[in-house]
């Protein structure tokens, strides 16, 4: 899509949500633009449905999400570039009174919090990956030598700093300093206090008080509460500390009381906390894997549907960081796959010329990365029985990948070019599955058939003024 084709798309959807004046601030994740309403009553969700360039329009979690697939950081930087709408980078969003069930607002802030940090991870992860086909599988490289140690630093920088990066994804999200946020969990992997540990859960004291002594490399709980916990502090700091003083005077208090705090506290808790329940998700995955695996598979498509899905990857990296693998993983694979082969059966089924154009390319994404908002919105939702196709293939693929215990070593988003991955004694297995969910979802999708004139037409940016028009 061309700037100028940005532009139109920006400006349409902006207008057809109610104007700037309805837009409390702005995010965006892989394919969805996530907007924050005043008044959802004022946004036209037809009209923004049917603008070429957008798949899908979602309410929920909170928020009003537009689904773009692909181009949705160009349209994202697009909408920013043109319009005064407070967003997540820029200045900080103003404090409002909090929306929606405590789940949805759990969910949305681990979404806030996670969403950053994905990219990262993922590219991360692929390093990790690679070493071990490299060293295990080719035996190309010694892991010894400095190449091994280089690209290994490469591998698990983000796992290892993963607090770091958690304290200030969560310091933009609780409105809060990001640096003095850095600078209370830097404290937790300082080499003067990590050599206090010779092994997890050895105790020491700090004025008497008995301190366990815990690994945070890697976490993610600990990092998230004691920044949830600043941000209060802060608050009640900044009514307190004179302005002239405030330079050097909040983080001289916010160090001393919360990096104590954090140690004796809230670090240990938060790992106590996070091990729990990995231990349950992992306790089920066990004892019942093909039954988590069918909910997974076949579930985690609604999950995406509403836009909540990346409020559980912190399970899945919790799990790898400090188990060294993750059961989730290869069963989400299922449902990705399984989406991946809705689209192809469209694509083999359909005899509309636009339709098999669409469905193939959005197959290619799908499993080359791992993206499916654009065959879930454009195809499976659209036309009906690809959806329930892939929700049975997904099913049935992610009842044996749990079956098999499957394992994922470290964080990607399941597709082809992440294999790597998910090598290791059940690669085979995960293999079996995730050809099950898409040859499978593309025979079942193929033979259910289905109507595609219950599909409505795209229009043009430039034919929506005289929609708007014709309604009134």
């Amino acid at each position: 899509m061309a700037k100028k084709n940005y532009e139109n798309l920006a400006k349409q959807i902006v207008k057809n949500i109610g104007g700037v004046d309805n837009v409390s601030d702005l995010t965006h994740c892989v394919t969805r633009l996530r907007f924050k309403l005043k008044d959802n009553s004022k946004a036209d969700k037809d009209i923004i449905k049917k603008l070429s360039g957008v798949l899908s329009v979602v309410e929920g979690n909170g928020q009003f999400q537009v689904v773009i697939g692909n181009a949705v950081t160009d349209v994202y930087d697009t909408v920013v570039s043109l319009y005064p709408i407070k967003h997540d980078g820029g200045n900080p969003i103003t404090e409002e009174k909090p929306t929606g069930s405590a789940l949805t607002r759990a969910f949305n802030i681990m979404s806030a919090i996670v969403n950053p940090i994905v990219i990262a991870l993922a590219g991360a992860g692929m390093i990790k990956a690679l070493l071990v086909i490299l060293t295990t599988t080719l035996g190309i490289i010694d892991t010894s030598g400095s190449t091994y140690k280089i690209l290994s630093a490469a591998g698990n920088s983000v796992f290892y700093f993963l607090p770091l990066f958690l304290a200030y994804s969560s310091a933009k999200v609780f409105k809060c300093n990001p640096f003095i946020s850095l600078a209370i969990v830097s404290a937790l992997m300082e080499p003067k206090f990590t050599g206090l540990m010779q092994a997890p859960g050895d105790v020491t004291t700090f004025l008497g008080i008995p301190v366990v002594l815990m690994s945070y490399s890697g976490t993610l709980v600990p990092a998230i509460l004691s920044i949830l916990v600043y941000s209060k502090l802060e608050k009640l700091l900044k009514k307190f500390i004179p302005k002239s003083i405030e330079l050097f005077a909040l983080s001289f208090a916010a160090l001393l009381i919360m990096v104590p705090l954090t140690i004796i506290v809230i670090g240990p808790v938060g790992v106590y906390l996070a091990n729990g329940v990995g231990n349950a998700v992992n306790f089920f995955s066990v004892k019942s894997g093909v039954l988590t695996g069918v909910v997974v598979g076949g579930g985690w498509t609604f999950l995406v549907l509403l836009g909540i899905h990346w409020g559980v990857v912190p399970i899945m990296i919790n799990n790898i960081a400090t188990y060294g693998f993750d059961y989730i993983r290869p069963m989400v694979a299922a449902a990705t796959f399984a989406s991946a082969g809705a689209a192809f059966g469209v694509f083999l089924k359909s005899k509309n010329k636009e339709n098999k154009t669409f469905a193939l390319s959005a197959t290619v994404p799908a499993l080359l990365g791992g993206v499916t908002e654009p065959i879930i919105y454009g195809l499976s939702v659209k036309f009906k029985k690809p959806f329930i196709a892939q929700i049975i293939g997904g099913a049935i693929a992610g009842g044996f990948i749990g079956g098999m215990h499957t394992k994922a070593i470290v964080y990607v988003f399941p597709a082809l070019t992440t294999l790597p991955a998910f090598i290791g004694e059940t690669f085979v297995y995960y293999i079996i599955g995730i050809c099950l969910a898409f040859f499978g979802t593309a025979a079942l999708t193929y033979f259910l058939g289905f109507e595609e004139e219950a599909g409505e037409d795209k229009v043009g940016t430039s034919d929506v003024d005289e929609k708007i028009k014709e309604r009134e």
